[in-house]
């Protein structure tokens, strides 16, 4: 189908800040069994890929565009798939926007909200299958969603890259994908608006230095590897209430710049943290986003391959929009000015 022949709908939220465009039902059809052939599927596809473009790019989306495609689940263990997305592809996990497809399962009637208030959304993401546990109060609204993510783990402590600015020490942390962590006070970076622009490209920089590091390599599945993105971290400090607090900005993708704390960002983290010893058990991670708004983290069990983090946030829905596109439009898919 051409893509002027296309209307499309999205339901838009926000989680923390960060955008997430959901399209309930695709118009292309997007082959595979299960969620990660999917993926991998669109990945070669024109047609997909085209459709994923029309929605991130100017002028229907920008540069920070993050959204998803609903698929079948692998199997009826989950209520429905999705297939990540942002401005350079598609990716394996994705947080914050597990949180909005927990509030729009409620808000759309697609999931009955449970009668005690709190309702499990089972999900099939590329990197497996997750939950978003959904708080409701009376007549359904919801109040909260906590997301409760695969195990998430520490792969690599102190990892030393070279960047133009000088050698960089690294943690590599698994959350759903590859993460680069860096502590931004050795850095002397404050995780302010204000420098988000030299964080974007230093990120892309510690990025690039770790391309083919064997570390980056997932054990399990090929199709995982690589490092999807760099947190710049503060040191953590103790908050009255006896919470470990931490403030980051996540880099991801190529350069895009993460609004919330970064849901999958917040699950590796939490793994690091544990490993270090620095987040004491049952301790909660209130981890802060580069605008101030704020996931709360901790660890919900212990598992083989590290441990399950559940990370609590609120998500809002902004925007029910129809798109077309005119067939004398010269700026179709569009373009990306960043």
């Amino acid at each position: 189908m051409p893509l002027e022949a296309r209307e499309v709908t999205t339901v838009d939220y926000h989680t923390a800040g960060e955008p997430f465009r959901i399209v309930a039902d695709p118009p292309v059809p997007i082959p595979g069994a299960t969620v990660a052939e999917k993926r991998m599927n669109a990945i070669g596809s024109e047609e997909i890929d085209g459709l994923r473009q029309l929605l991130v790019f100017e002028p229907r989306g920008h540069a920070d565009m993050y959204g998803g495609f609903i698929t079948a689940p692998d199997d009826s263990g989950a209520h429905f798939g999705v297939l990540f997305w942002h401005r350079d592809g598609f990716s394996t996990a994705c947080g914050h926007g597990t949180i909005a497809l927990g509030a729009w399962a409620i808000e759309s009637g697609l999931v009955v909200p449970d009668d005690s208030g709190v309702t499990d959304v089972v999900i099939d993401v590329p990197s497996g299958r997750v939950r978003a546990t959904v708080h409701t109060e009376a007549a359904g609204r919801v109040t909260s969603v906590d997301f409760v993510n695969v195990p998430c783990r520490l792969i690599a402590a102190g990892i030393e890259v070279a960047i133009d600015r000088g050698p960089v020490a690294v943690d590599l942390v698994w959350g759903g994908a590859i993460y680069a962590c860096v502590d931004a006070d050795l850095m002397d970076l404050t995780v302010a608006p204000e420098n988000v622009s030299e964080i974007i490209a230093l990120g892309r920089r510690v990025k690039a230095a770790l391309t083919q590091n064997p570390l980056t390599a997932h054990a399990g599945d090929d199709r995982l590897s690589g490092v999807y993105g760099t947190i710049f971290v503060t040191r953590p400090g103790t908050l009255p209430s006896g919470e470990l607090h931490q403030r980051n900005i996540t880099v991801f993708a190529d350069g895009q710049v993460d609004r919330s704390p970064c849901g999958s960002g917040t699950a590796g983290r939490i793994g690091a943290l544990s490993v270090s010893g620095e987040l004491a058990p049952g301790q909660t991670l209130v981890h802060e986003s580069v605008i101030g708004t704020r996931f709360r983290a901790r660890v919900l069990a212990e598992a083989d391959e590290g441990v399950i983090p559940i990370i609590e946030s609120t998500s809002h829905k902004v925007a029910t929009c129809t798109f077309t596109v005119d067939p004398r439009d010269d700026l179709v898919p569009g373009f990306i000015l960043r």
